[in-house]
């Protein structure tokens, strides 16, 4: 059996992967080459070290091996993990600051709003990419993907491609760890349906594991007690939606928020991200990348006056690469979905993004249609609901009904993705402008095509080639 890692040099996916492998017993049984894959040369030779120093420890038969080339990572492999990103944070504060500069309030910009469409177009490319070459050399794979924006992308991919691909994100356990401390009970103790779009999910249900009682009414009610101001940045937006919707979202505000025009009201630290002054000039002179903060639960007015600036941070991430002596496992969900695809071992998976697409079935269990896995939303749209995994098939959930407004919302973000996956697959600027002027932060006709162009501009060398067509 073979997996390929792609983004391997990666700090915070290529090391934390290579653990899950080799201590997942399923997987290392399976005679199981590991290919670690990453266009820097240097960063993927670091993982290959930590990975064989990793394998040795645990006494490990798995094999590792690296390489710069996309076909021979991807030659008569059985799974794909992608986690690839171009420059990000460079890119992403021109994502967060250009739309903002010509008056579109979006928060964070990473998956949504219109830093959110810039983004998914310059990993649509790659990603396609990934999609060809697998096509030839391992078209029975199946690609499994953390890139951001996930959604999107994974949308491109289902419509440009036959190659199967599932969306993975530990988003949803954000979610839960809030309602966790809601509720003062440990997060294991409960149980939970998550139902939406990734980065924008609401909590049908919400349990007690072992009785099955109905938590929402606590919830509704301790959430009434609970002081404003704690961890306003992170969960203030979600309390006005639990009340307004009534459902709990998940992950977190900054991401919730890139898809609801008033959220900014909320989340105060968005003023604060890749903070410059632009009295100085252009922040992107010399490559130099604005500092970045998370949110204010990072503390950054505590940095020191004349603490460096790394990565464009002002609270560098960690370094999740641990002693290969004592590897921990990572939480994050391929590793079961492959454990279960490989092995037969059940798993129950909090989160995955496929299509929109059930099977009906007949008399004699005869497949005789297609129903949405959330009723309400397209078919042929990407949405993020619970699974189980068990004998060598995956089984996305039937999803709980989800009210009118929370649909409306996702409705409009449905559109959204599937414009711009009109606007890459026929280089259409047009429709790109399209997809802007649906988007809830969109306030001028005329600002929307001046940001098109000028994002063109400024990115020109990693965007696709899209044109007008007037």
């Amino acid at each position: 059996m073979k997996v390929t890692l792609i983004g391997a040099g990666s700090r915070e996916f290529g090391p934390p992967t290579v653990n899950d492998l080799v201590l997942s017993q399923p997987l290392a049984g399976q005679d199981l080459t590991v290919a670690l894959m990453d266009l820097d040369g240097a960063a993927v030779e670091r993982t290959h070290a930590y990975a064989r120093a990793v394998a040795e420890s645990r006494g490990s038969g798995v094999r590792f091996i690296s390489t710069t080339v996309l076909e021979e990572a991807l030659a008569d492999t059985d799974f794909v993990v992608t986690a690839i990103e171009r420059r990000r944070y460079f890119y992403w504060s021109q994502d967060f600051h250009i739309p903002r500069m010509l008056g579109f309030e979006q928060i964070y910009g990473e998956n949504g709003g219109p830093g959110g469409l810039f983004h998914a177009l310059r990993n649509m490319g790659p990603i396609m990419d990934i999609a060809r070459t697998m096509e030839r050399v391992c078209p029975d794979a199946l690609m499994l993907n953390y890139t951001n924006p996930l959604t999107k992308l994974c949308e491109a991919w289902c419509r440009l491609s036959p190659v199967r691909t599932v969306g993975l994100c530990h988003g949803v356990f954000e979610g839960m760890a809030q309602v966790a401390a809601f509720l003062e009970r440990p997060v294991e103790t409960l149980s939970f349906q998550s139902v939406g779009l990734n980065h924008i999910t609401w909590f049908t249900r919400i349990q007690d594991r072992e009785t099955g009682a109905d938590l929402y009414p606590e919830l509704r009610e301790r959430e009434r007690r609970a002081h404003w101001l704690h961890d306003f940045d992170e969960i203030a937006l979600s309390r006005i939606l639990l009340r307004s919707f009534g459902l709990y979202p998940s992950p977190g505000a900054n991401h919730i928020g890139e898809y609801i025009r008033w959220a900014a009201d909320l989340l105060p630290s968005q003023d604060m991200q890749f903070f410059h002054d632009p009295a100085d000039g252009d922040p992107w002179e010399d490559d130099r990348i604005p500092p970045w903060i998370y949110n204010l639960r990072d503390k950054p007015t505590e940095t020191p006056l004349f603490h460096p600036v790394r990565e464009g941070r002002l609270k560098p991430s960690p370094n999740r690469i641990t002693d290969p002596t004592d590897p921990r496992p990572s939480g994050e969900l391929a590793i079961p979905l492959m454990e279960g695809l490989v092995g037969g071992a059940r798993h129950e998976l909090e989160a995955v993004n496929v299509l929109n697409q059930a099977a009906t079935r007949g008399e004699g269990g005869q497949a005789s249609g297609t129903r949405p896995l959330v009723a309400g939303l397209p078919l042929h749209s990407v949405v993020e609901v619970p699974a189980a995994v068990a004998g060598g098939r995956l089984e996305p959930a039937l999803a709980d009904p989800l009210p009118e407004p929370i649909l409306a919302l996702l409705r409009t973000q449905c559109s959204i993705n599937r414009l711009l996956v009109d606007a890459f697959s026929g280089k259409s600027r047009d429709r790109l402008l399209q997809a802007l002027l649906l988007d809830p932060t969109t306030h001028s006709y005329g600002n929307a095509v001046r940001l098109v162009d000028l994002m063109f501009e400024r990115q020109g060398d990693v965007l696709p080639a899209l044109e007008w067509e007037r």
